[in-house]
């Protein structure tokens, strides 16, 4: 089983779409292994998205995700890394398939709703920013 981080990000949850979002994955049998609504501050938005920090978008990004709540969870399954990034859909909207979040929900190349780990080491450095083993361990079933 391979585990993965998912952001619900804050113009989600402005738009009460957290419930769309989880159920979009829910339905393709990914399962929901620890979840919690936070507000991460310009510091911590700043680390969580060091590895973009020369990109010219870098600023606007971190001023987004600390604009607001957001939702990060831990979903599970097999290959869920890859069909987490399926389900969800292009970065940008526009670019992204039909019937995937970011293509029905997203709002522009910021604003899309969703990120997602890219790799399995991603993964676990995203995970380990928002999760304590201790908290991994409770939604074990």
């Amino acid at each position: 089983m391979e585990r993965t981080l998912v952001l619900i990000k804050p113009d989600a949850l402005k738009r009460d779409l957290v419930g769309e979002v989880i159920n979009r994955f829910e339905r393709q049998g990914l399962r929901l292994v620890s979840i919690k609504m936070l507000r991460l501050n310009e510091p911590e938005a700043m680390a969580f998205y060091a590895v973009h920090k020369d990109k010219p978008f870098f600023k606007e990004l971190v001023n987004y995700m600390s604009s607001g709540p957001i939702v990060a969870m831990v979903l599970e399954g097999e290959g869920a890394i890859g069909r987490v990034r399926e389900i969800m859909g292009a970065t940008d909207p526009n670019e992204a398939k039909a019937g995937t979040i970011r293509r029905d929900l997203g709002l522009n190349k910021t604003e899309n709703t969703v990120h997602g780990s890219d790799s399995k080491e991603s993964a676990a450095l995203e995970i380990s920013f928002f999760f304590s083993q201790y908290e991994l361990k409770k939604g074990e079933r």
